[in-house]
């Protein structure tokens, strides 16, 4: 399985199947979260573990949290829209173009 992700730092994606979108700011190569949390997701729509996995500043239509999200459930988020997200400008420079850019004092 190649585990080259597909999405970049500070990419908008939005859920294939929830109505939700964010700014990528982490990506785990392949799961790397709780089996707790992994089992809480129905098993019909689990994904693979096997896969990059995506942390999110995200939002919805009524609040802002932080997602953990597997490759498969996510699209390029094509709307412009900006995220509105509290912690974005603490992790990010936002260019004149609406591009989010990793602070050089956030990279590792």
């Amino acid at each position: 399985m190649n585990k080259t992700a597909k999405f970049r730092l500070g990419e908008v994606v939005r859920h294939r199947h929830y109505d939700f979108r964010g700014v990528i700011f982490d990506v785990d190569p392949e799961f790397s979260h709780t089996d707790e949390w992994y089992e809480a997701i129905p098993e019909k729509i689990r994904p693979r573990k096997d896969q990059p996995f995506y942390h999110l500043f995200a939002e919805s239509s009524d609040h802002q949290y932080i997602a953990y999200v597997s490759e498969q459930n996510l699209v390029q988020d094509e709307s412009g829209d900006p995220i509105q997200h509290p912690e974005i400008e603490k992790h990010f420079l936002i260019s004149e173009q609406g591009q989010y850019l990793t602070r050089p004092d956030m990279s590792h």
